[in-house]
């Protein structure tokens, strides 16, 4: 068996270390391919039985050059780089590795807060988090980590999520809709997966629900947010800020119009850590072994 890494962002040391050692124990071929040009990962696919990626594009035409293909698993939590559709129609299996990139995201959801709660370092007067409402749109893994992180500087945490039988960790609310938590937050979170359902929800309707002075911050995936809307509150509200690790189309009319309250990372950084690029990298391959020598499907994603 055959196992491809294939990442454009290369995983650190240790976790190509991780995942070359799980591959050698169960017996299997590792190859490597990073920083790659297109025609490289459709030659390497071809042969392979199994493909790691991050957030590489494994859409029809990567599936139609994988002639033996029998699972992919993206490494970390969303998986809309990874065509479902046509995975299936291959008879692929594809699977992510939830919670094990949640912390590295929690924590930049902080690092990326405090820089615009303290004016950007400026030397201005900034506020502090203690005794604010943070609002979770949604509630999984990262969701929990943030409301960890939050509980510590003393925060209120509210959250709203569709799944009822969802637990929520000690001491967060559940409110009833997503208009309620942008309503009664200082900072909305948001922890949506992009599905045709969730592009765009982030509407000109909840925007204005928001506080005058709030602050939203996207580490899930561009899309989710109505930029236009977005743009327009911020105008109308000169205290409105948006901290963003998923840099939005519309960044240069951000940057021109909003450069003391916004802030977007060059490129996507949520999982940007030695230790969820350990985790995440490593777990991928268990996970292959897995379900090439047990059919284990556990975080199978196309069913």
């Amino acid at each position: 068996m055959k196992i491809l890494l294939a990442t454009e962002k290369p995983f650190a040391q240790p976790a190509v270390d991780g995942i070359r050692q799980v591959a050698a124990d169960a017996g299997y071929e590792l190859e490597i391919i990073e920083k790659y040009e297109r025609e490289a990962l459709l030659s390497a696919v071809a042969t392979a039985d199994a493909l790691i990626v991050r957030s590489d594009k494994v859409d029809a035409e990567v599936l139609d050059a994988a002639r033996q293909l029998k699972i992919v698993v993206r490494a970390g939590a969303g998986y809309d780089n990874v065509d479902l559709a046509a995975a299936t129609a291959h008879g692929v299996v594809v699977m992510n590795t939830p919670g094990q990139n949640s912390n590295a995201v929690a924590e930049l959801v902080f690092a990326m807060l405090l820089f615009l709660a303290r004016q950007r370092f400026n030397g201005k007067a900034g506020t502090e988090l203690m005794g604010k409402t943070i609002g979770l749109y949604s509630y999984g893994h990262v969701a929990d980590c943030v409301a960890r992180i939050a509980q510590g500087f003393g925060m209120r945490v509210v959250t709203y999520t569709r799944r009822p039988d969802r637990p929520l960790r000690a001491g967060v609310e559940r409110l009833a809709s997503p208009a309620d938590v942008f309503a009664e937050s200082d900072i909305v979170s948001l922890h949506i997966p992009l599905t045709d359902e969730t592009r765009g929800v982030v509407n000109r309707e909840l925007l204005g629900c928001m506080k005058p002075k709030a602050v939203l911050v996207n580490t899930a995936r561009k899309e989710v947010v109505d930029e236009a809307a977005l743009l327009d509150m911020m105008a109308q509200r000169p205290g409105l800020s948006y901290a963003t690790d998923v840099k939005p189309d519309a960044d240069a009319d951000f940057v021109a119009g909003f450069a003391d309250r916004y802030f977007a990372t060059p490129k996507k950084m949520g999982a940007q850590t030695a230790e969820a690029n350990i985790n995440a990298g490593i777990a991928a391959a268990r996970q292959i072994v897995a379900f090439l020598r047990d059919g284990d499907e556990t975080f199978r994603v196309n069913k």
